[in-house]
Protein backbone atom coordinates (compact mmCIF):
# COMPACT_ATOMS: atom_id res chain seq x y z
CA UNK A 1 0.00 0.00 0.00
CA UNK A 2 1.24 3.51 -0.83
CA UNK A 3 2.61 5.11 2.34
CA UNK A 4 0.83 8.44 1.82
CA UNK A 5 -2.52 6.69 1.45
CA UNK A 6 -1.82 4.50 4.44
CA UNK A 7 -1.02 7.48 6.64
CA UNK A 8 -4.28 9.23 5.78
CA UNK A 9 -6.77 6.38 6.04
CA UNK A 10 -9.15 6.97 8.92
CA UNK A 11 -9.03 4.04 11.29
CA UNK A 12 -10.38 3.06 14.66
CA UNK A 13 -7.60 1.52 16.75
CA UNK A 14 -10.30 0.90 19.27
CA UNK A 15 -11.19 -0.71 22.53
CA UNK A 16 -14.10 -3.10 22.08
CA UNK A 17 -15.60 -5.54 24.55
CA UNK A 18 -18.42 -8.06 24.48
CA UNK A 19 -19.57 -9.86 27.63
CA UNK A 20 -21.93 -12.83 27.84
CA UNK A 21 -24.19 -12.68 30.90
CA UNK A 22 -26.75 -15.10 32.27
CA UNK A 23 -29.60 -12.87 31.14
CA UNK A 24 -28.17 -11.30 27.99
CA UNK A 25 -25.16 -9.78 26.26
CA UNK A 26 -23.33 -6.49 26.85
CA UNK A 27 -21.29 -4.75 24.14
CA UNK A 28 -19.20 -1.60 24.57
CA UNK A 29 -16.59 0.50 22.78
CA UNK A 30 -14.65 3.75 22.97
CA UNK A 31 -15.00 6.77 20.64
CA UNK A 32 -11.58 7.70 19.26
CA UNK A 33 -10.79 7.58 15.52
CA UNK A 34 -7.29 8.27 14.21
CA UNK A 35 -5.47 8.69 10.90
CA UNK A 36 -2.27 6.73 10.53
CA UNK A 37 -2.32 6.08 14.26
CA UNK A 38 -0.73 9.49 14.81
CA UNK A 39 -3.46 12.10 14.80
CA UNK A 40 -6.92 12.10 16.35
CA UNK A 41 -9.55 12.76 13.68
CA UNK A 42 -12.74 12.18 15.64
CA UNK A 43 -13.68 12.12 19.30
CA UNK A 44 -17.24 10.91 18.78
CA UNK A 45 -16.88 7.86 16.52
CA UNK A 46 -19.68 5.34 17.12
CA UNK A 47 -18.03 1.93 17.12
CA UNK A 48 -20.91 -0.01 18.68
CA UNK A 49 -24.01 0.38 16.54
CA UNK A 50 -27.56 -0.98 16.51
CA UNK A 51 -28.05 -2.40 13.01
CA UNK A 52 -31.75 -3.19 13.35
CA UNK A 53 -34.26 -4.24 16.00
CA UNK A 54 -32.39 -7.44 16.85
CA UNK A 55 -28.69 -6.87 16.05
CA UNK A 56 -25.72 -4.85 17.31
CA UNK A 57 -22.28 -4.77 15.69
CA UNK A 58 -18.96 -3.28 16.76
CA UNK A 59 -15.84 -2.97 14.65
CA UNK A 60 -12.14 -2.23 14.70
CA UNK A 61 -9.97 -1.38 11.69
CA UNK A 62 -10.53 0.91 8.72
CA UNK A 63 -13.49 3.21 9.33
CA UNK A 64 -14.64 3.07 5.71
CA UNK A 65 -14.57 -0.75 5.78
CA UNK A 66 -16.60 -0.84 8.98
CA UNK A 67 -19.17 1.66 7.74
CA UNK A 68 -19.63 -0.11 4.42
CA UNK A 69 -19.89 -3.48 6.17
CA UNK A 70 -22.71 -2.20 8.39
CA UNK A 71 -24.66 -0.92 5.38
CA UNK A 72 -24.26 -4.16 3.44
CA UNK A 73 -25.19 -6.33 6.41
CA UNK A 74 -28.27 -4.23 7.19
CA UNK A 75 -29.49 -4.51 3.60
CA UNK A 76 -28.67 -8.21 3.18
CA UNK A 77 -30.41 -9.17 6.40
CA UNK A 78 -33.53 -7.29 5.34
CA UNK A 79 -33.53 -9.07 1.97
CA UNK A 80 -33.06 -12.44 3.68
CA UNK A 81 -35.94 -11.69 6.03
CA UNK A 82 -38.21 -10.85 3.10
CA UNK A 83 -37.18 -13.96 1.18
CA UNK A 84 -37.46 -16.40 4.07
CA UNK A 85 -40.40 -14.65 5.74
CA UNK A 86 -38.67 -14.94 9.07
CA UNK A 87 -36.02 -13.04 10.95
CA UNK A 88 -32.41 -14.22 10.52
CA UNK A 89 -30.69 -15.58 13.61
CA UNK A 90 -27.66 -13.97 15.22
CA UNK A 91 -25.56 -16.88 13.95
CA UNK A 92 -26.74 -16.28 10.39
CA UNK A 93 -25.90 -12.58 10.69
CA UNK A 94 -22.43 -13.34 12.06
CA UNK A 95 -21.74 -15.79 9.24
CA UNK A 96 -22.85 -13.17 6.71
CA UNK A 97 -20.28 -10.75 8.17
CA UNK A 98 -17.65 -13.49 8.08
CA UNK A 99 -18.42 -14.34 4.46
CA UNK A 100 -18.12 -10.68 3.42
CA UNK A 101 -14.81 -10.32 5.24
CA UNK A 102 -13.47 -13.59 3.82
CA UNK A 103 -14.38 -12.60 0.27
CA UNK A 104 -13.15 -9.01 0.43
CA UNK A 105 -9.78 -9.67 2.02
CA UNK A 106 -8.94 -12.19 -0.74
CA UNK A 107 -9.74 -9.89 -3.64
CA UNK A 108 -6.68 -8.19 -5.17
CA UNK A 109 -6.71 -4.58 -4.02
CA UNK A 110 -4.29 -1.73 -3.37
CA UNK A 111 -6.11 -1.15 -0.08
CA UNK A 112 -7.29 -4.48 1.38
CA UNK A 113 -10.39 -4.82 3.53
CA UNK A 114 -9.30 -5.02 7.15
CA UNK A 115 -11.94 -4.98 9.88
CA UNK A 116 -12.60 -7.12 12.91
CA UNK A 117 -16.19 -7.34 14.07
CA UNK A 118 -18.32 -8.47 16.98
CA UNK A 119 -21.96 -9.33 16.39
CA UNK A 120 -24.48 -9.48 19.21
CA UNK A 121 -28.12 -10.22 18.70
CA UNK A 122 -31.46 -11.39 20.01
CA UNK A 123 -33.04 -14.46 18.42
CA UNK A 124 -36.79 -14.89 18.11
CA UNK A 125 -36.82 -17.38 21.00
CA UNK A 126 -35.62 -14.59 23.31
CA UNK A 127 -32.02 -15.76 23.68
CA UNK A 128 -29.08 -13.40 23.20
CA UNK A 129 -25.85 -14.47 21.50
CA UNK A 130 -22.43 -12.97 20.82
CA UNK A 131 -20.07 -13.80 17.95
CA UNK A 132 -16.55 -12.64 17.13
CA UNK A 133 -15.54 -12.31 13.47
CA UNK A 134 -11.84 -12.04 12.73
CA UNK A 135 -10.60 -9.80 9.87
CA UNK A 136 -9.95 -12.88 7.70
CA UNK A 137 -13.57 -14.05 8.08
CA UNK A 138 -13.41 -16.70 10.81
CA UNK A 139 -16.54 -16.79 13.01
CA UNK A 140 -16.61 -17.96 16.64
CA UNK A 141 -19.40 -17.85 19.19
CA UNK A 142 -18.28 -16.14 22.39
CA UNK A 143 -19.18 -18.01 25.57
CA UNK A 144 -17.71 -15.58 28.09
CA UNK A 145 -16.03 -12.39 26.82
CA UNK A 146 -14.03 -11.04 23.90
CA UNK A 147 -12.28 -7.89 22.68
CA UNK A 148 -11.93 -9.02 19.05
CA UNK A 149 -8.71 -7.61 17.51
CA UNK A 150 -9.01 -4.13 18.97
CA UNK A 151 -5.81 -2.35 19.96
CA UNK A 152 -7.05 -2.27 23.56
CA UNK A 153 -7.48 -6.06 23.59
CA UNK A 154 -4.45 -6.91 25.82
CA UNK A 155 -5.60 -4.54 28.55
CA UNK A 156 -9.26 -5.59 28.33
CA UNK A 157 -8.61 -9.31 28.32
CA UNK A 158 -6.14 -8.99 31.17
CA UNK A 159 -8.73 -7.23 33.31
CA UNK A 160 -11.57 -9.58 32.40
CA UNK A 161 -9.50 -12.69 33.08
CA UNK A 162 -9.46 -11.58 36.72
CA UNK A 163 -12.86 -9.96 37.11
CA UNK A 164 -15.28 -11.86 34.87
CA UNK A 165 -17.44 -14.43 36.66
CA UNK A 166 -19.72 -16.88 34.89
CA UNK A 167 -23.37 -16.23 35.63
CA UNK A 168 -23.02 -12.49 36.15
CA UNK A 169 -26.08 -10.37 35.43
CA UNK A 170 -26.43 -7.84 32.62
CA UNK A 171 -26.29 -5.07 35.21
CA UNK A 172 -22.96 -6.42 36.46
CA UNK A 173 -21.81 -6.88 32.86
CA UNK A 174 -22.51 -3.23 32.09
CA UNK A 175 -20.37 -2.07 35.01
CA UNK A 176 -17.58 -4.48 34.01
CA UNK A 177 -17.68 -3.38 30.35
CA UNK A 178 -17.36 0.28 31.35
CA UNK A 179 -14.45 -0.56 33.64
CA UNK A 180 -12.74 -2.51 30.82
CA UNK A 181 -13.00 0.38 28.33
CA UNK A 182 -11.79 2.88 30.92
CA UNK A 183 -8.83 0.65 31.80
CA UNK A 184 -7.73 0.22 28.18
CA UNK A 185 -8.22 3.92 27.41
CA UNK A 186 -5.66 4.73 30.11
CA UNK A 187 -2.90 2.77 28.33
CA UNK A 188 -3.88 2.31 24.68
CA UNK A 189 -3.06 5.43 22.64
CA UNK A 190 -5.68 4.56 20.00
CA UNK A 191 -8.57 4.45 22.49
CA UNK A 192 -10.47 7.03 24.48
CA UNK A 193 -12.84 10.02 24.48
CA UNK A 194 -15.86 8.16 25.75
CA UNK A 195 -17.83 4.95 26.03
CA UNK A 196 -20.95 3.56 24.36
CA UNK A 197 -22.63 0.55 25.96
CA UNK A 198 -25.49 -1.60 24.65
CA UNK A 199 -27.41 -4.32 26.49
CA UNK A 200 -29.14 -7.14 24.60
CA UNK A 201 -31.78 -8.96 26.64
CA UNK A 202 -35.11 -10.73 26.11
CA UNK A 203 -36.71 -7.28 26.35
CA UNK A 204 -34.77 -6.05 23.31
CA UNK A 205 -31.73 -3.88 22.61
CA UNK A 206 -31.05 -0.76 24.62
CA UNK A 207 -28.19 1.71 24.77
CA UNK A 208 -27.64 1.81 28.50
CA UNK A 209 -24.68 4.18 28.68
CA UNK A 210 -23.31 6.99 26.52
CA UNK A 211 -20.36 8.76 28.09
CA UNK A 212 -17.82 11.30 26.88
CA UNK A 213 -14.50 12.22 28.44
CA UNK A 214 -13.24 15.77 28.80
CA UNK A 215 -9.73 16.97 29.60
CA UNK A 216 -9.49 18.48 33.08
CA UNK A 217 -6.28 20.14 34.21
CA UNK A 218 -5.54 20.59 37.91
CA UNK A 219 -2.67 22.18 39.80
CA UNK A 220 -0.30 19.83 41.59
Amino acid sequence: MDEDIKKNILSTGTSLVGIVCKDGVVMAGDRKATAGGQIVMRKDAEKVVKINDYLVTSGTGGSADIEMLKKIVRAELKLKELRDRKRPTTKEAANLVGMIAYKNIRQPSMIPFIAGTMVGGLDEDGTAHLYSVEPAGGVDEVKDFDANFSSGMPYILGLLERQYKRGLTVEQGIALAIEAIKASSERDTASGFGIDVFAITKDGIKQVSKQKSEAVYTEQ
